[in-house]
């Protein structure tokens, strides 16, 4: 009975943290695409190249690559709550510029306030809900964590470029910091359910055993850095998708620019799926094996994008399965790096260890480009696909040494 009277509290605080962590994280990803549906009005208005403006998302992801390590030491330092509002304030300040830019000098301020509120959302996530959400439900909140990003990313393009069509790209920018503004009366409305537990069953057990060490140790761990290049590796080949797929599907495949949009947005709703269904499979445990087996079929099909002659009419169910494959193994993935993060440091070292290995998803990010930007200058589009597979393939091997170096040996 008293397992029962327990059991609802706990659920009910399980689905308020996953919620709110998730929305800010939703938030998040939106400002990944604060700059770039707007790239259209901004160059018109103030005379930029492609390359010129391309540069503010550089800065972006490396700002907030390097950015991520320090928001991890802040986290552990100062808990994740007020580490969270510090980064939505970047937003709104970010935002709040941009409506009154006059030029690429301040275009690159906003890149920069963009990336550093960037910087300290995972850090901050997964320390969040590794402290206060039940062992048993962490796969479905780290899912949620996943499609709440890719509904951001979603969101950003049809809510910046509707508003700018109607009312100009400033009132765009006004508009973001509106919601940069919800998000951060949010987090301090609800401070206290995402606060860093001073006490508590799970939070001692957790740590006990656990010796003071120095807050570098992490960096010894070769676990760590396996998490870090395999992030750094896999969002390589995500980049590389998610940057000229249209352009490879035109030129391979003959397709509209329409339909190559399409076949991306199939490929990122695919991706949400995958999330969706990696929540589930996390529970079976064996986190490398489900991502070595769904990064695996992704690519396959990558390649067989390339070696077999498709009709047009399977291409987006092929990009979809592609996403789809892919995405299952993010739930997997999360659990892997909280496995690296406690089995030598416990709860202590939740913000460090996910700041340094979440700055690979930027690093990879900033790489993509320039790994496959000279093979699709000289239309060697078939090569990107295969480029795209062999990074998933060197994901795949680093997943599993992560797996063999933190599972527990029993005798």
């Amino acid at each position: 009975m008293t397992s029962a009277i327990e059991w609802l509290p706990q659920k009910n605080q399980d689905l308020e943290v996953i919620s709110l962590v998730g929305f800010v994280h939703g938030v998040s990803h939106f400002f990944h695409l604060l700059l770039p549906p707007l790239f259209p009005w901004l160059m018109d208005d103030f005379g930029l190249s492609f390359s010129s403006i391309g540069v503010t998302m550089t800065i972006f992801f490396v700002v907030s690559a390097i950015g991520q390590v320090v928001a991890g030491f802040l986290v552990d330092r100062l808990g994740p709550v007020q580490v969270l509002a510090g980064g939505i304030s970047f937003f709104l300040a970010a935002a709040l510029l941009l409506s009154l830019v006059d030029g690429f000098a301040r275009l690159a301020l906003v890149a920069v306030l963009a990336g550093l509120g960037n910087s300290i959302f995972h850090p901050a996530d997964f320390t969040v809900l590794n402290q206060h959400v039940s062992q048993h439900r962490l796969g479905h909140a780290f899912s949620v964590h996943g499609l709440s990003g890719n509904l951001g990313w979603a969101l950003a393009p049809v809510f910046m470029t509707g508003i700018a069509a109607s009312a100009g790209w400033r009132v765009a920018a006004l508009a973001a910091s509106g919601i940069a503004a919800a998000a951060l009366l949010l987090v301090v409305w609800r401070r206290r359910t995402l606060a860093d537990p001073s006490t508590g069953a799970e939070a001692e057990a957790d740590t006990v055993d656990v010796p003071s060490v120095s807050m570098f140790a992490f960096l010894r761990v070769p676990a760590v850095w396996l998490c870090f290049l395999f992030f750094l590796l896999i969002t390589a080949a995500f980049g590389g998708i998610q940057n000229f797929a249209i352009p490879i599907l035109q030129n391979l495949y003959g397709l509209s620019l329409t339909a190559g949009a399409t076949a991306l947005s199939a490929y990122l709703l695919g991706g949400a799926g995958g999330i969706l269904t990696g929540g589930f499979l996390t529970q079976r445990g064996e986190q490398e094996r489900v991502i070595a087996l769904a990064i695996g079929g992704g690519a396959l099909l990558a390649v067989v994008l390339v070696v077999l002659p498709l009709p047009h009419w399977s291409l987006l169910p092929l990009m979809t399965a592609i996403g789809y494959s892919t995405g299952i193994a993010g739930p997997s993935r999360d659990l892997l790096v909280r496995r690296a993060a406690t089995s030598r440091f416990g709860q202590a070292a939740y913000g460090r260890v996910y700041g340094f290995v979440y700055s690979g998803l930027d690093s990879g990010l900033a790489l993509a480009p320039l790994l496959f930007g000279g093979l699709m200058d000289s239309r060697r589009f078939a090569a990107v696909l295969i480029g795209i597979a062999a990074l998933q393939g060197l994901a795949i091997l680093t997943a599993l040494r992560v797996g063999g170096a933190t599972r527990p040996v029993t005798a």
